[in-house]
C-alpha cells in the first residue's frame, strides 16, 4: 500500500493557464498569425514572473499555432528549464471540455503543466476550474471580468491530472502583462 507522499493521487498540482500574448494581424490564414511587437514585449514579462514565484513547468501543453508558439518561446528564454513540450493541433480551435481533456491526458508525474492556448478556451477553463469557495474573491472576479492576451492563471488542486474538473481546484494568482509592466517600472 502506498503512503500518501507517494500516492500520485495526493499529489499536489499547478496548472498554468496562460492566454498567448497579442497577435498581429497581418494577411495570412489565422493559425499563422504572429506575435505583434507589444506581445514580443509582454511575454518575457511573464516568464520572469513565473521562475520568480518558482513556477516551473515540468510539461507544456502549446497551441500549434504561431501566435502561441512564439509566445512559449519567450517565455521559456527567461524561465531557465527544458520542460516536455508538446506542440498539439487539437489546442487551437479547442472548446474549454476539450482543452481540459487535452490537460487530462498530461503526464502523471508532472506536477506543474503550462498551457499556451487560446481565448475562449484558457479563460473559460479557468474560470470553471476553481471552486467558489477556494480562491479570494476579488482575484476570482478580476479574473472573470478580463483575461486578457499574455494574462496567466495558475490554479492548484490535489490528485490526478485525469481527475481535474471544474470547481475541483484553487485559484492562486492570476496576473496581467499591465501589472507586470507597471512592477516593472516601480523597480
Amino acid at each position: 500500500m502506498l503512503n500518501a507522499m507517494n500516492d500520485s493521487s495526493a499529489a499536489r498540482r499547478r496548472l498554468l493557464l496562460l492566454r498567448h500574448a497579442k497577435s498581429a494581424w497581418p494577411d495570412v490564414a489565422d493559425h499563422d498569425r504572429p506575435l505583434a511587437p507589444r506581445g514580443q514585449r509582454d511575454a518575457p514579462f511573464v516568464g520572469r514572473w513565473l521562475r520568480a514565484h518558482e513556477y516551473l513547468p515540468d510539461q507544456v501543453l502549446c497551441s500549434s499555432a504561431r501566435r502561441t508558439r512564439e509566445t512559449w518561446q519567450l517565455v521559456q528564454e527567461q524561465l531557465g528549464v527544458d520542460p516536455a513540450v508538446r506542440v498539439d493541433d487539437e489546442a487551437y480551435g479547442a472548446m474549454p471540455g476539450e482543452l481540459l481533456d487535452l490537460i487530462q491526458q498530461s503526464e502523471p508525474a508532472a506536477r506543474t503543466v503550462l498551457v499556451v492556448g487560446h481565448d475562449p478556451a484558457v479563460a473559460e477553463l479557468a474560470r470553471t476550474l476553481p471552486a467558489e469557495n477556494a480562491a479570494d474573491a476579488a482575484l476570482l472576479v478580476r479574473m472573470r471580468e478580463k483575461f486578457p492576451t499574455a494574462a496567466v492563471a495558475v490554479v492548484e488542486f490535489t490528485g490526478t491530472w485525469e481527475r481535474l474538473e471544474p470547481g475541483t481546484a484553487r485559484l492562486s494568482h492570476f496576473v496581467t502583462p499591465r501589472e507586470l509592466r507597471e512592477d516593472d517600472q516601480a523597480d
